[in-house]
């Protein structure tokens, strides 16, 4: 990062004159809102491109950076230096550039890289400024640090504090790597792999990071205890832009996969990440099946890497109309919105190995469906599990999904296919 207030001019069709850049920038998120879609800006306040050169060096020398008891400067941020929000001046620089984007471009939310490097009381005056200027202004990053900072944890926006910041979420890894793996071994499986044993850290992700009952923290990886207030605070998600993309992830963790059960696998995950109570996040790309030939971190590959295939949405339809067909949008159930609810409507009935069910019991949220069903079979064989007593309407079954219906089925028992999930709701 160098200058955090000027858009970039690699994306501007004359970079070398500044209201170009600024031009174009609005016109592209005025064209956006148009199409209703809102703008989220990737923020990076934790670290600048060097020490000497920086503007902050130059306007006060290491007033803005920390530095560790021997002098050196900290290195929390993994790039040689990182920044000190604590301090007034780099704290007002921050709320004034979050203010600057959001008045001036219009931007609807902010994703904050390594908000864990930040402290919690910035965030939270960020928090309220952009509050101020719109209360739909989303804020979320990333609960860690890519280093040991030069400030105590439990004053830093990390995860486990996500709790003392109202209305600012961050990622779940738990949830992540519960799903398909460590972040520290590709070649290393989990649920999807039809290996069991994170069962507990995917329910904790399902109900949104929050305390529940039916949770045993002990069992959770990387997490003892919750870290989330309210669902709204956790991101669900199996894959992001610094990481393997998911099908090269499930390439690189389950030997001999075949192409059919890829697309199973690919499909279960992203059941799971859209029917938690968290809020899903998608990476791009992954409608379409993309892959990134196995490349990890990919901000300094070609085209020939990190382009997105169009000719996928022809070869894999049944990803994208799968993905598209995922039901959030037009069912509150599965974004509740409040811990008490979760809690009050939420409940799990089956917790085996690489094989959890739970029910959204009554109307949950005022949902028109009641009682839904949504069951996760990570196993290679069909799996026949007992059910409440009822009259269902299966709306997704082996990598199929149909808001109007696929199967109805009366009795108290359903056979779930390999490697798929199964939702259905009693009429």
């Amino acid at each position: 990062p160098l200058n955090y207030n000027v858009p970039e001019g690699s994306y501007a069709t004359d970079p070398y004159t500044p209201e170009t850049r600024i031009r174009e920038f609005k016109e592209m998120v005025q064209a956006l809102h148009k199409a209703g879609i809102r703008v989220v800006l990737d923020v990076v306040y934790n670290h600048t491109h060097d020490i000497n050169g920086s503007n902050f060096q130059r306007t006060f020398p290491d007033e803005y950076y920390r530095k560790t008891a021997d002098g050196r400067y900290s290195d929390g941020s993994g790039c040689g230096n990182e920044t000190a929000s604590e301090r007034s001046l780099m704290r007002q620089f921050m709320l004034e550039s979050f203010q600057y984007w959001a008045q001036e471009y219009h931007i609807d939310g902010f994703r904050v890289d390594l908000m864990g490097i930040h402290d919690i009381e910035t965030m939270n005056l960020i928090r309220a400024k952009l509050t101020a200027i719109d209360p739909n202004i989303f804020i979320y990053g990333e609960g860690w640090s890519a280093g040991t900072c030069a400030y105590p944890q439990e004053k830093l926006a990390m995860k486990a504090n996500i709790s003392l910041m109202k209305g600012i979420a961050a990622f779940s890894d738990e949830l992540r790597d519960a799903l398909r793996g460590p972040f520290s071994d590709d070649t290393k499986g989990a649920f999807l792999a039809g290996i069991s044993g994170g069962e507990e850290s995917l329910k904790f992700g399902i109900v949104g990071a929050i305390a529940h009952p039916q949770v045993d923290m002990s069992r959770v990886n990387y997490s003892k205890t919750p870290w989330a207030a309210q669902p709204t605070q956790m991101v669900s998600y199996v894959s992001c832009h610094d990481d393997m993309c998911l099908t090269d992830r499930l390439r690189a963790s389950i030997p001999q996969l075949s192409e059919d059960e890829l697309i199973h696998l690919d499909l279960l995950a992203q059941t799971a990440v859209f029917t938690s109570q968290g809020i899903p996040f998608l990476l791009s790309g992954e409608e379409m099946f993309r892959n990134k030939k196995g490349v990890h971190n990919s901000f300094n590959s070609p085209d020939s890497i990190n382009s997105l295939d169009w000719d996928n949405l022809k070869r894999f339809p049944q990803v994208f109309d799968y993905y598209k067909g995922l039901m959030r949008r037009h069912h509150k159930a599965f974004r509740l919105g409040d811990a008490d609810l979760v809690r009050k409507h939420l409940s799990f009935f089956l917790t085996e190995p690489c094989l959890i069910g739970y029910r959204l019991e009554g109307n949950a949220g005022g949902d028109e469906w009641r009682n839904i069903t949504v069951i996760l079979n990570a196993n290679q064989e069909t799996k026949t599990v007992k059910v409440p007593h009822g009259n269902y309407t299966v709306v997704c079954q082996n990598g199929h999904i149909n808001e109007n219906g696929l199967d109805h089925i009366e009795g108290d028992s359903i056979a779930v296919a390999p490697q798929s999930a199964l939702i259905m709701y009693e009429k």
